[in-house]
């Protein structure tokens, strides 16, 4: 038994016995929050999920223990933490990042497992199908083409002379070949003309940046997944000194630097993993539960950004924008 478990087991106790002398017996929900961050890191994720749960009634260290696995920046590690979390008997194991799941797949584990996942979950056999996932893994998915003309739509209306885009993507992301399929008929709607980038590694990042200021392209389209995203600020930062303004699906990436994004609201996705928790809990099994896309969306802009890129954003934008960072 490692020391993990026996401290969450000993930060227990007092309520056991509480509840024994009361003649009850204790129901406390144990979850184990396994994510690829970094031990003490600020999760936002974790914090909105903990709401979720709050909001369903159920209060750490009364009715609800969240043991927290922390990856430190690596997949490996969690794929070698898998049995120490499987040992540790939680009812319930919620990834704290779509960069989790894969590991506990490859580890074999078959306790329930509840997600958010950026890719599209059919493709990357995380699931059956989205109505019916069919295994031990179910939740959210951010997998939506739908939005990718949107973004599109929204740049060349705050940038209406724009004629060259640039697509930073990751090959490798699953449904990645659906969103670049979106994303060249919007583009050819909107009478633009595309270089496609993928992008599997730092030095393939480095090689788009160059190509793209050689090649004199006038805004970034980068797909969103964890991976990309872990560029963002460097993204930003190539797209102030170059003037080429830069649009994703997640508000991280103006939070970051870059222009704009439009997409699904994170934090209401990780407190919606709360419900699925709570009907695995009360006897659902994952399998029968589908896999739910985001219904609140959000447009954010970043005016400071603008203003370095010499971007004045039409006031028509600015009222369908959800938030505004100055």
């Amino acid at each position: 038994m490692n020391r993990r478990t026996i401290c969450r087991i000993l930060a227990g106790v007092p309520m056991v016995l509480a509840m024994a002398a009361a003649g009850q017996s204790p129901a406390v929900l144990h979850v184990a929050w396994v994510s690829p961050e970094r031990a003490g890191s600020s999760s936002p994720n974790l914090a909105a999920f903990r709401a979720g749960m709050r909001e369903l009634g159920y209060i750490e260290r009364k009715n609800l223990v969240i043991e927290t696995w922390w990856g430190e920046g690596s997949g490996e590690r969690l794929e070698q933490m898998a049995g120490d979390i499987v040992r540790a008997q939680p009812d319930v194991i919620v990834t704290g990042s779509g960069l989790a799941v894969l590991p506990m797949m490859r580890a074999g584990v078959k306790l329930p497992i509840v997600f958010v996942f950026s890719a599209d979950p059919v493709e990357a056999k995380i699931v059956a199908t989205f109505a019916r996932p069919g295994g031990n893994l179910t939740g959210m998915s951010l997998f939506s083409l739908d939005l990718m003309g949107k973004r599109l739509e929204f740049l060349k209306e705050a940038i209406p002379g724009l004629k060259r885009i640039a697509i930073i993507a990751n090959p490798e992301h699953a449904g990645e070949s659906l969103e670049l399929k979106a994303a060249q008929e919007a583009a050819a709607k909107l009478g633009l003309s595309y270089h496609y980038f993928p992008v599997r590694s730092e030095r393939e990042f480095e090689q788009a940046l160059a190509s793209i200021e050689r090649g004199r392209d006038e805004a970034i389209l980068a797909f969103a997944d964890g991976f990309t995203m872990s560029f963002a600020e460097r993204i930003a930062t190539f797209s102030v000194a170059h003037k080429v303004p830069a649009v994703s699906g997640w508000a991280l990436f103006v939070q970051r630097g870059n222009l704009m994004s439009y997409g699904p609201v994170i934090d209401e996705c990780y407190r919606r993993l709360a419900v699925y928790v709570d009907k695995i809990y009360k006897g659902a099994r994952p399998a029968d539960l589908p896999v739910e896309l985001p219904t609140k969306l959000e447009l954010v802009i970043n005016l400071k950004t603008a203003k370095a890129l010499g971007l004045t954003i039409p006031q028509s934008l600015l009222l369908r924008t959800d938030e505004i960072i100055q």
